[in-house]
Formats: C-alpha cells, structure tokens, sequence
C-alpha cells in the first residue's frame, strides 16, 4: 500500500506567503523582491478531490451515494446519545425536562442544519464549516475551530468504545475493556480500506437502527397500553411519582441539554462528507430537507416513549458504575428477556456504527488542516493518502486518543462516560455556533456585494434573514447555562472543567494562531507604518522592521471572494439528474418517489 503526499509541486517561499488570503498587491515578501498575489481575498482552503472515480494520490475520492451520504448522517445522530444517552438525561432531569430540551435543540440543530445547507452547496469542501468559518469570519477563528471539533470527534471514538463498556455489562462484567479493544482494531481496518467501506458499513448498521427504533416505538405504546409483564396501565404514571415530571430543578432541567446536543451531535458531519459526495449541489439539498425530519421524528417519539414507561429513580439508570439504556428496560417491561437481549446487541452495533462515524469525520478533519495553503494547520504528513484515497496518517492520529476509553478501569464506565459526554456536548455547540457565524457572514457577504440571491443553489428562504443570529444567540445561551449544576448547590470542580474547559484552550489557540500570523510594522518615510495584509501573513522582518502584536484578522465581508471554489456540475452528474427526473415523471412516478424517499 503506498503513500504519497498531497502536494503536487513544492512552491516558494515567496510564492507560499502571498497565496492564500492576500489582496493583488506587490508585497515585499524579502529585500528586494516584489511578489504578485492573484488569490482571491478569503480563499477557501480546499483539500485537493478528485471528482471521478479514478486511483488519485494524495486526493479524497468521491465514493460515497446519496443513499450512504443520507445514512451515514442518521448514523451520526442516532447512535449511544440516543440509546445510552437518553437514560442518563432521564435520571438527571426527568421525563419532562427530556422531553422539553430535547425539543428545544431539535429546532436549534434544524435550523442550523439549513445554515450550513446553503454553505455546503454553494462550496462542497472537505473541512466543511470549519472551512466556512476560516473563509468568512476569520482565519485564527477557524484554526482554534477546526482542531477543536478534531478533538470533538477523537474523543467522540473514546466515548463510543466506553459505552460500549457499559453495554457489555447488560450480560457480563468480565473485562468490559477487552471489547473496546477489538472494536478499536475493527473500525480502524474499515477507515483503512475505502471511503465506499466506510460508506456501505455505515448504510447499513444505519438501516438496522432505524428498523429497531421503528419497533421501539410499536413496542413502547403496546407497553404503556397494558401489554407488560404486570398487565397493568402506564400512561403518565411516572410523571406523577415523587420527583417527577422535572427531577433536580432548574440545575437538572439546564443539565439535560448537554446531553441534548451530545445526542443530536454529528449532523453538522454533513458537510465534511460534502467533499467525497457525488453531484454535491443536488444530492447536499436532499440530504438537508429530508433527514433531519427523520430523525426528529424517531427522537422525539422515542423520547415520549422512554418518559412514559420508564421511571426516573429504576435502579441503575446512571450512576457512577453502569448507565442502563431504557431502551433495553422497555423491552424487558415486554415480557421477553430474549427482546431485551436483542435490543442490547443493536445497541451495541450502534456504538459500532457511532465510532465508525465520529473515526470518519475525525479524519477528514485533520487532513483538512493539513492541506490548507499557504501554511497547513496541522503536519503535512497528515496530508498523504493511500492510493484509495485514504488518509491513513490522519487516520492513526484521530484513533490514537481513543486510548482515554481505558481510563474507565480507574474511575468508572459510568462516570468516565459522563465526563466525555459533556465534552463532547459542548464541543458539538461550538460547532453548531461556528455554522451561525459563518453563515451570518455569508450572508452579509453576498447582500454587500450585490449577487442575486437566485445564484445560491440552496437558499433556505424562511431562515432569512433571523436563521443566523437565532442560532448564535441560542447556542451562547446554552453553553452558559448548562452547567449551573455544576456549580450550585455545590461547586464540582470535575464537572465544571467537562462542561467548560474546551472555551478557554479554544481562546488561547486563537490567541496563539492570531500571533503567530501577526504582521510586521515597515518604516515608511512618514514613520513606521505597519503592513496592511489582512489575514497577516508573515514576512521575513529585516533591520528596521518591527512587530505588530496584536491585529485583527476578520474577513472583510465587502472583498471576499464568493465565485471562487462554487462546485460546477460534471455532464454525468446532470445524465443522472435527468434520469431521475424522467423516473419521477413516469407511470410508476409515484412509486419512485415512495423508492427515494426510503432508501
């Protein structure tokens, strides 16, 4: 298996530093020399992609299907948040607190999702709205952004290979870290072989989660009706027993929504697998309108459910130990052990499919950050790809930190699994905050410069113009909040820095990238004048030149360049535009629409 590096041609110095965010002026990049930048200003860092199915090196392949591309979004939002997740949200905060809060970030995700829709479409770029954030806000932002959701989605891995710990324990609690192990090996062979590897898994481990949460549903009513091993009528008992409908007040009502987000997280992944989707300008719009309201659906009817039939105080629901799925508990209520049993090892393939999602994203993103020009964000070995198109250094990078999960033989599954929650939570706001801002510029961006909003191939019309600044309101909202549990009645030091720390080391990153990109002050006959390269990039400083310390980096929404990197469709993908088309508008047109609707 060979590897081969990314780049096609070494470049200059002088070349690199004016290339990437530069304006068209002559800037002295070493004494002497003048160098012309013909980039635009805000030029998107695009990973090189191949876009046709060829052996390329160096390049992402575009491998996956509207049908994976579909799944493999579900894939991420349906998975151990919402068959783990859901019994610790219980336990903290009630059936109605759940129910509540997990509305309540269903809208907030929807709407951004229709954000980031419109971004995505318009630019289908690896490193998705990272990418937009770097474009449109500002370049220090988007680094500090982008390692961040790294981050996010490494310890997302730890977190799936933990809770599959703690479904392990459902039928034995013999070295629950010997199947993190060996799920570990599996999903990192997956990752290795092709992107259509990763996509068919996840297609399919996608169609089983949903064929079980549609069962779930059957079997919940069928339970809270009377049809229970005690015979006996649910309906809203158990949000009448002590404590119910809203557990712990306030702290635990504010508590429910990191586990809301740690639930919904991954449905801004659509935008990563945009660079490796085919025909992204018709297939990203797709995507955006009808998943998420598949998802919601099977959410909160799930979550009603779970509320109705299983109390708040069952017996290790979520403690320090063990979190118990009540999915598996409403099936035990059924009657059958054998269901219950069942309904744990789907569980558990969940975990599977979960892992192999967050593995997936994971590694797009760092070789993302390798890849950008003029000066990568991450090591350009990070950069090479195997001749299938997979990047297999970033791929053992985003792996490595799963080795976390093997804390849980110290402190806990259970409470290892919480703090990892939390992180992850939040982590996925700051994600969802980005795509607000960006999106707000975006915007602003296209009005200032006068294109016709008929040019945006995807325009989510009802979001316009309160969409952005709802999301980046809301999102702040929720981040401040959440942690009041935390802190009173008593302070918890521990869950304090899991809901919090990511802000901080955030902050400093973009500090440290914003200096390190600072421009040089240049003596002019008037006196020392500082350069006026937006983005800063840096020069060679020479005697007489002095530093700025500080500058701002913010894109300039007025010259930023919003025809450069617009996907243009290829002839094939227009030959199956038509063909569908055709298909819709056929005898069986009614058929077909039923057909691609479902799968």
């Amino acid at each position: 298996m060979s590897i081969q590096g990314s780049d096609d041609q070494p470049q200059s110095s002088s070349q690199t530093a004016t290339k990437a965010y530069g304006s068209t002026r002559n800037i002295p990049a070493c004494p002497g020399e003048d160098v012309q930048s013909n980039s635009p200003h805000g030029a998107l860092p695009v990973p090189p992609i191949d876009k046709i199915h060829v052996d390329s090196h160096g390049r992402l392949h575009r491998g996956l299907s509207a049908r994976q591309v579909q799944m493999i979004a579900i894939a991420g939002t349906i998975g151990t948040g919402l068959f783990l997740g859901t019994g610790r949200s219980l336990a903290q905060g009630g059936p109605a607190s759940m129910l509540i809060c997990y509305g309540i970030v269903a809208f907030v995700v929807y709407v951004t999702l229709l954000l980031l829709g419109e971004m995505a479409t318009q630019y289908p770029v690896a490193g998705s709205f990272n990418a937009y954030a770097t474009r449109f806000f500002s370049p220090s932002y988007g680094f500090a952004l982008s390692w961040n959701y790294w981050f996010n989605d490494a310890v997302s891995v730890a977190s799936d290979l933990t809770a599959a710990q703690l479904v392990l324990q459902y039928w034995t609690t013999w070295n629950p870290w010997v199947i993190s192990v060996v799920f570990w090996v599996f999903l990192v062979l997956i990752n290795a072989t092709h992107v259509k590897a990763y996509g068919e898994l996840e297609y399919w481990l996608s169609s089983l989660k949903v064929a079980t949460i549609l069962v779930f549903i059957i079997v919940g009513i069928l339970v809270n009706v009377g049809v229970n091993s005690s015979h006996t009528y649910i309906g809203t008992h158990n949000w009448h027993i002590p404590g119910a409908p809203f557990v712990g007040g306030f702290g635990g009502f504010a508590r429910v929504f990191v586990t809301a987000s740690f639930a919904y997280g991954g449905t801004e992944s659509l935008g990563i697998t945009a660079g490796e989707t085919k025909n992204p300008s018709r297939n990203m719009p797709r995507v955006v309108k009808f998943v998420f309201w598949r998802i919601l659906l099977f959410y909160i009817l799930s979550i009603l459910l779970i509320g109705l039939n299983v109390p708040w105080d069952y017996p290790n629901l979520s403690n320090k130990e063990t979190t118990t799925s009540p999915f598996t508990i409403v099936f035990q209520e059924a009657g059958s052990t054998v269901a219950a049993s069942f309904m744990n090892t789907v569980i558990l393939t969940s975990v599977l499919s979960a892992g192999n999602h967050a593995l997936f994203a994971g590694t797009r993103v760092l070789y993302g950050l390798s890849v950008v020009e003029p000066r990568a964000q991450a090591p350009r070995i990070f950069s090479r790809t195997t001749a299938s198109g997979v990047p297999l250094p970033a791929l053992l990078a985003t792996s490595s930190i799963s080795a976390l999960c093997f804390g849980s033989s110290f402190i806990g599954s259970g409470v290892l699994w919480g703090w990892l929650q939390n992180i992850v939570g939040v982590s996925n706001q700051i994600a969802w905050l980005s795509i607000g801002i960006a999106s707000w510029r975006f915007r602003k961006a296209w009005i200032k410069q006068g294109r016709p909003l008929h040019e945006i191939k995807f325009r989510a019309a009802w979001t316009w113009p309160w969409g952005p600044p709802f999301v980046v309101l809301t999102v702040t909202a929720l981040i401040i909040i959440q942690g009041w549990s935390s802190i009173f009645p008593i302070f918890s030091a521990v869950d304090f820095v899991s809901f919090y720390v990511e802000i901080p080391v955030m902050v400093v990153m973009y500090i440290v990238w914003m200096l390190t990109r600072r421009p040089t002050c240049v003596p002019t006959s008037s006196g020392n004048a500082c350069d006026s390269i937006d983005e800063g990039t840096p020069l060679i400083r020479t005697q007489g030149q002095r530093i700025r310390w500080w500058h701002s980096d913010m894109v300039d929404v007025r010259t930023v360049d919003l025809f450069k990197d617009e996907y243009e469709e290829e002839a094939v993908e227009g030959a199956d535009d038509e063909e569908r088309e055709r298909r819709l508008r056929s005898r069986a047109g009614l058929a077909w629409r039923l057909y691609y609707w479902i799968i």
